[in-house]
């Protein structure tokens, strides 16, 4: 096996397990990017006259043919690899020979890497979206069910103000409508070119058309100074990363009133019988651990939000290996948030409010008496606020 970057030297084994880290196992998902951004580059590559256009066409055939193969599990990234750029060079030029060997010319792993990364949030940033898009559809949909369903509306935790279920829906509703916009918003770092960036100082004395990747790959723009390519690390994933934590807090606080909603002393509401778990010991017990579990997930989010962060903060310019550290948290919080948004959903589908349990503290209507003073007696709200106020100080 030999790696992008192998001179011929020896490694020590630790060294190599210390250094891949988690890649071989992280950057499955990033086969099919890595294979895009190759494409892209080998046409450019091509149309500039720097390989032929029998080595293009052997090279975008071949990666095509590795990214099947890939996902009909007929080979897979390993500690040797080190991560997905060496696994399919190296097998790309077993398969097709020198052709292969001229693919990394004018980049390198820095500029390749991100550039399948950046190809795969742009994917993950629309996924997400779209699920919290269908998590909204099954909060409209309880809504539709039960909406007109008076409960109480709570500050400091006591009965306030009349809500309905409508009015608790669709704060959420408003809630999950923001993340989308948010999770669009963080488009604009994730879906700039830094490919033929290479190492950070471009390629001195190539031809290359930055353009060309960045038309192919459906970029915004082309990231430049090539200088910037490295600074900008870690932005658009911590941009992704803070608005997937605002999400699971939204998520967070929905699970909390369910919860509470959901306890003997409140029973609110029903949870369908395959969305809750049983006690080893108490065989009465139908728990909520779901919720609980989203309720903790906004811990775990903003936890990689805040390594993704401590990561990059105080770096110097130019390209630094603790970048790679970046993955695991930014993965493990896409994950996350995803399993939490469809869960999420799937609850609230087959979840009933109980009418027959709810009931209105009667000075839940207070406000709206001192409001009705207003309205047909013409008194300020001041005065009818003190009025109303007397019933309920005895």
């Amino acid at each position: 096996m030999s790696r992008l970057w192998e001179k011929g030297l020896p490694l020590d084994e630790r060294v190599l397990r210390y250094t891949a880290g988690e890649d071989h196992r992280l950057d499955a998902r990033l086969v099919p990017y890595d294979v895009r951004g190759s494409i892209a580059h080998a046409e450019m590559l091509a149309k500039v006259d720097l390989i032929s256009a029998e080595d293009c066409a052997a090279i975008c055939a071949g990666l095509t043919a590795l990214e099947k193969d890939f996902s009909q599990g007929e080979w897979s990234i390993s500690l040797e690899d080190e991560d997905v750029h060496t696994a399919l060079e190296s097998r790309l030029t077993k398969e097709i020979g020198d052709a292969g060997a001229r693919l990394h010319l004018g980049r390198s792993r820095n500029d390749q890497v991100l550039t399948a990364l950046r190809l795969y949030l742009r994917d993950a940033a629309d996924d997400l979206a779209g699920r919290v898009t269908n998590l909204r559809d099954s909060a409209s949909q309880l809504s539709q069910r039960q909406g007109d369903l008076q409960i109480p509306g709570y500050t400091h935790m006591q009965h306030a103000m009349p809500s309905t279920v409508a009015l608790w829906c669709g704060g959420f509703d408003e809630a999950f409508s923001d993340a989308v916009d948010g999770l669009q918003s963080a488009q604009r770092r994730i879906n700039k070119n830094p490919l033929g960036s290479a190492a950070g100082y471009g390629t001195p004395g190539l031809p290359l058309d930055r353009d060309v990747t960045t038309d192919k790959l459906g970029f915004s723009a082309t990231q430049e100074p090539v200088t910037s390519v490295q600074l900008s690390r870690g932005k658009a994933e911590s941009t992704l990363l803070f608005e997937i934590t605002l999400l699971m807090q939204d998520l967070g606080r929905m699970a909390t009133d369910l919860l509470l909603f959901y306890t003997q002393e409140f029973a609110y509401i029903s949870l369908a019988p395959e969305v809750t778990t049983g006690s080893s010991i108490m065989p009465q017990k139908r728990n909520p651990d779901v919720l609980e579990l989203l309720r903790a997930s906004s811990a775990t989010t903003h936890a990689c939000l805040d390594e993704a962060l401590m990561i990059t903060a105080k770096l110097q310019s130019g390209y630094q290996r603790d970048l790679q550290r970046l993955k695991a948290p930014l993965f493990r919080a896409i994950d996350l948030a995803a399993d939490s948004v469809d869960i999420m959903a799937y609850l609230l589908d087959g979840m009933k409010f109980r009418p027959e349990n709810i009931r209105l503290d009667d000075g839940i209507f207070a406000t709206e008496e001192a409001y009705r003073l207003v309205r047909e007696e013409g008194i300020p709200f001041r005065t009818a606020y003190k009025q109303v106020a007397k019933r309920y100080s005895k």
